[in-house]
């Protein structure tokens, strides 16, 4: 026999009741059933769905797989050597000031690059070629090339080779600003050796100030990033390049879910210079700048945490020579707005020495503007292609001519610098920032020169050197 439903819902709502007075009783708060809704907090509305699903990244790879390279480099280490106190050669190097030799033990290590020019142009980060002797450059298809570098960029760590090759495959380029935080990205490298392997994420972050790397603003992202990796190309789901994978942040030393990129920009403009110019120039404006916090800023009367507070200013500097101050906060770089202090640096590095800009200060309670001229950041300069290699088979040294303002500052304007050093001229102590004035009695004028007088030298030669203002002759052993 079945149960009345009248008779059901009237015992519903008489234990409802029973309950409700029971609740009364012990001190509760019977709500009303007429605001029985009204009490209950709405519901949050639901995000958009994009109507995505998790993306197929094998279209990207099998385009743009080929112009990934896996570069090998093969140099020398420096360890410590020790002199015995009795050899006559513990005085020579004592009584200069120069540290004795140091004895170089074979090194190998790993990269990755990615080919921009069919003609064999390869971008990389500068620390995978920095101070290596051979660089092998390996495609997809297992043929190899001894790569030269074209030059080098230890500020941003880029680095351009160049292969004789043509007809290869090369990799579109992207808009780094148009990329979005959320958005997927793919890397292509050869973590710990393993060629052309696939690692996706997302873009976890944009602009990207870390302490060692003020002047790049870095894309984050969460892409396994492993040793290896170094110089790949991160991609976005149109298969452009976007970024040079450079570094990790790791408290392991391997990869933890935070990885950086050097936006492909940045790279390009630095390529275009290495290529034209065998060399960088960025601009500075010679001050010391801080986060503008709340406190500070209603210290100085800002309605806004913006800007870049100037702590210091650099003596005879760009700055100084304009008229700026400690104290004054930087809010515009011509018509770019600063929200935080780490956006300055990269934006006047990527200036041209010289650029004349306008900068919206606010000082004393009120905004000004200041016209300066940028100056430069005195980074070493890596030697063209042709100075660079002219004499590294015999002595190691990588060399130009002196600037302008190095001439006024030593005895012989003739002379060459030396850039890197490597093999001989390393186990002599010579170092970079010396300036070779004469080989063998011959004074030194120009790369060319010193190229024939090294022709002519036997097992050993003497180099005349300034450092500091003073002059020695090392003995170079070039076997």
């Amino acid at each position: 026999m079945q149960e009345n439903p009248l008779k059901r819902s009237l015992f519903a709502v008489t234990l409802v009741a029973a309950l409700g007075a029971g609740y009364a009783k012990f001190g509760g708060e019977v709500i009303p059933p007429g605001e029985a809704f009204a009490a209950t907090a709405p519901a949050p509305a639901a995000l958009p769905r994009s109507g995505m699903v998790l993306p197929d990244f094998t279209a990207i790879v099998e385009h743009s797989g080929p112009a990934v390279v896996n570069i090998s480099v093969s140099g020398l280490s420096k360890t410590a050597a020790t002199i015995d106190p009795n050899d006559p050669m513990f005085e020579f190097f004592r009584r200069f000031g120069m540290p004795p030799p140091r004895e170089r033990t074979p090194a190998r290590g790993q990269g990755s690059g990615f080919i921009v020019g069919a003609d064999g142009l390869i971008l990389t980060n500068a620390h995978v070629v920095a101070d290596a002797d051979e660089v092998i450059v390996k495609l997809t298809d297992k043929r190899e090339f001894k790569a030269r570098v074209v030059g080098l960029d230890k500020l941003t760590d880029v680095a351009v080779l160049r292969i004789d090759a043509t007809n290869l495959p090369v990799l579109r380029l992207g808009d780094p600003a148009r990329a979005r935080v959320g958005e997927w990205v793919v890397a292509i490298g050869a973590p710990f050796g393993f060629e052309n392997s696939v690692t996706a994420g997302i873009v976890s972050a944009k602009s990207r100030s870390l302490a060692s790397d003020s002047y790049v603003p870095f894309i984050q992202t969460d892409v396994a990033i492993n040793p290896g990796n170094s110089g790949g190309p991160l991609l976005n789901l149109d298969g452009e390049v976007i970024g040079i994978n450079s570094q990790i942040y790791s408290r392991s030393g391997g990869y933890q879910g935070v990885s950086f990129a050097i936006p492909i920009d940045v790279a390009m403009n630095i390529k275009e210079q290495l290529v034209q110019h065998g060399k960088v120039s960025h601009g500075r404006l010679g001050v010391t700048i801080q986060e503008v916090s709340q406190a500070l800023a209603e210290s100085f009367g800002l309605q806004a945490t913006a800007g870049a507070l100037i702590s210091s200013v650099e003596k005879g500097g760009p700055a100084a020579v304009a008229g700026l101050e400690a104290g004054d906060i930087i809010l515009k770089l011509n018509d770019t707005t600063i929200v935080r202090s780490s956006e300055l640096p990269p934006l006047v590095a990527a200036l041209k020495p010289g650029t004349q800009v306008k900068l919206q200060v606010w000082r004393k309670g009120m905004r000004r503007d200041i016209a300066l001229a940028v100056g430069e950041i005195a980074t070493p300069k890596l030697a063209s292609a042709v100075g660079g290699e002219a004499d590294k088979s015999r002595l190691g040294l990588a060399l130009r001519s002196l600037t302008p303002d190095e001439r006024r500052q030593v005895e012989n304007p003739n002379g060459l610098i030396v850039e890197s050093v490597s093999g001989p001229a390393a186990r002599a102590g010579i170092q970079p920032g010396d300036v070779i004035v004469s080989l063998n009695g011959q004074t030194v004028q120009d790369v060319a020169q010193l190229r024939a007088l090294l022709d002519k030298a036997g097992k050993n030669v003497a180099l005349l050197i300034e450092r500091d203002n003073a002059r020695i002759f090392v003995p170079v052993e070039l076997g």
